[in-house]
C-alpha cells in the first residue's frame, strides 16, 4: 500500500499537469526564457514581453475577452482584493454599498468585512435551501448607491452554481458592476465573456492544474473602467499590479488552461461518472445526505454527510488512507462547522457531519471505489467504538 492517501481533496488544490511543467521549464534555466519582461531595452527583454503578450492573447480567447483585460496576479484571492477594493476605493464618491452572499469565500467576504470597517455598507445575500442566491434576491437588494455586485460561480465547499447568466442580465439591466470569483469553475465549465456580461472574473492556476502562487483578474472594459491598485511600483499591468512578472508561472497556468478547455467536455463527464460511483457505492454501506442541490451542483465536489458520524472524527480516522475535507482548505484550523451550510439552513448531525470530496480528470474509477472502500471501514470503526 502506498503511503500517501487517495488525494480526493482537488477543490482545495490539484497536481501540475505535465504540460504545464514542460510550459514553465522554458522559463526557469539559464538555457531558456528566464529574462524579466520589463527589460523592454534590450533583444531578451523583448523576447519574453512577447511571450507574456502571447500568454494574455491565448487566455483571453478561451475566456472571450481581449488580452489586454487580463491582469496577472498571485491568484483568485488577490484577484478578488482588487476588483473588490479597486471599485469602492476609486468609485467611493459615486456610491458606497456592495451586495454579496453569505456564502462566499473568505477572501471575498473578509474585504468586505475590511470595507465595512472603512464606512462603506454591505448586504450578504442568504441562499435558499439548495444553497444558491435567487436573481430576484439580487435585483431586490440594488439601490441606487450600488456600485457592485460579487459572487462565486461555484462554490468551493458545496459545489453548487449559482445562475450566473441570469444575475448577469438582471446587473446589466441596473447598471451595476458584477464580479465573478471563478476559481472552483475556470477549466470546468465554459465561460464566453462575450456571451454573459462579467465585469470582473477572478480565477487561480491550482485549481486546473496550474502551478500554485498565479492567476488573473479579467477586468472587462479596462480603458474606461477605474480601479484603484492595491500595489505600485513599477506600474507593471497596466498600473493595477505593479511588480516583476513571474514568466514560468504565467506560461504553467496558461497551458494548464488550454489543456483544460481542450479536454472541458471529456472531463466533465469523466468526473461525473466518477461522482456518480461515488455516491452509489456509499450509500450501500451508510445512510447519507447530499448537502446542496444535486441538480446545480458541480460534477468537481460533493459535500456529504453520513448519519451519526462527526467530519471531524471520521477525517482523523482517514488520515493516512484518503485526503478528504470538512469545507474550505483557505480556513484551515477553524474548529467551527460550516458557515455555508449553515446559511443554507442545513443544522444538527448534517452540519456537524458535513465532509467534501473533490475529483479530477486524475482519478479513476479503482481510486473512488477505494477510497470509498476505506471510508466505509472507517465509519464501521467508529460504530463499533461507539
Amino acid at each position: 500500500m502506498s503511503d500517501t492517501p487517495l488525494y480526493l481533496d482537488m477543490a482545495s488544490t490539484t497536481p501540475v499537469a505535465p504540460e504545464a511543467i514542460t510550459a514553465m521549464l522554458r522559463y526557469l534555466g539559464a538555457d531558456g526564457c528566464y529574462y524579466n519582461p520589463s527589460s523592454a531595452g534590450h533583444r531578451s527583454g523583448q523576447v519574453a514581453a512577447d511571450a507574456m503578450s502571447g500568454c494574455r492573447t491565448t487566455i483571453a480567447g478561451i475566456l472571450g475577452c481581449e488580452p489586454q483585460e487580463i491582469i496577472f496576479t498571485s491568484g483568485a484571492t488577490e484577484s478578488n482584493n482588487l476588483a473588490l477594493r479597486g471599485i469602492a476605493h476609486a468609485h467611493a464618491s459615486h456610491g458606497r454599498h456592495l451586495i454579496t452572499s453569505q456564502i462566499e469565500h473568505k477572501a471575498v467576504l473578509e474585504t468586505c468585512h475590511a470595507l465595512e470597517q472603512e464606512g462603506f455598507e454591505v448586504t450578504y445575500l442568504k441562499p435558499n435551501a439548495g444553497g444558491w442566491i435567487e436573481p430576484e434576491a439580487v435585483k431586490a437588494a440594488l439601490r441606487p448607491e450600488t456600485l457592485l455586485v460579487s459572487l462565486l460561480h461555484t462554490n468551493n465547499e458545496t459545489g453548487v452554481c449559482q445562475p450566473i447568466d441570469e444575475i448577469a442580465a438582471v446587473l446589466a439591466e441596473a447598471g451595476v458592476l458584477f464580479h465573478v470569483d471563478a476559481a472552483q469553475a475556470a477549466g470546468k465549465f465554459p465561460l464566453n465573456l462575450n456571451e454573459t456580461p462579467i465585469d470582473f472574473l477572478s480565477l487561480s492556476a491550482h485549481k486546473f492544474h496550474g502551478p500554485k502562487g498565479i492567476g488573473c483578474l479579467v477586468i472587462r472594459n479596462r480603458r474606461q473602467l477605474r480601479l484603484q491598485p492595491m500595489l505600485t511600483g513599477g506600474g507593471q499591468e497596466f498600473g493595477l499590479r505593479s511588480g516583476t512578472l513571474a514568466t514560468h508561472q504565467i506560461a504553467g497556468m496558461t497551458a494548464a488552461l488550454q489543456l483544460a478547455a481542450h479536454s472541458q467536455s471529456q472531463d466533465y463527464v469523466h468526473v461525473s461518472a466518477l461522482k456518480k460511483q461515488f455516491i452509489k457505492q456509499l450509500e450501500q454501506s451508510s445512510a447519507i445526505k447530499i448537502n446542496g442541490d444535486t441538480e446545480r451542483s458541480s460534477a468537481y465536489i460533493v459535500n456529504f454527510s453520513i448519519n451519526g458520524i462527526s467530519s471531524d472524527a471520521l477525517i482523523n480516522q482517514l488520515a493516512t488512507t484518503v485526503a478528504l475535507s470538512s469545507g474550505s482548505a483557505c480556513s484551515s484550523g477553524t474548529i467551527d462547522p460550516s458557515y455555508v451550510l449553515r446559511a443554507m439552513g442545513v443544522e444538527g448531525d448534517a452540519l456537524y457531519g458535513a465532509v467534501r470530496a473533490s475529483f479530477s480528470r486524475y482519478h479513476t474509477m479503482t481510486d473512488i471505489s477505494q477510497a470509498v472502500e476505506h471510508i466505509i471501514a472507517a465509519v464501521r470503526r467508529m460504530q463499533e467504538l461507539d
